[in-house]
């Protein structure tokens, strides 16, 4: 039986998804100012514990 699609990774998730690299990017830069306009409590993805 092949493994599952999801196979998760923090650093994955951080270097593809984090904040820091959707502000580093044009591109990344307009989701977070349309998720601000859209008033989300969260912009990006937050490591979780």
């Amino acid at each position: 039986m092949p493994k599952r699609t999801y196979q998760p990774s923090q650093k994955k998730r951080m270097t593809t998804h984090g904040f820091l690299v959707r502000s580093a990017k044009k591109a990344g830069a307009r989701i977070l100012r349309n998720r601000r306009r859209k008033g989300r409590a969260e912009l990006a993805v937050k490591k979780s514990r």
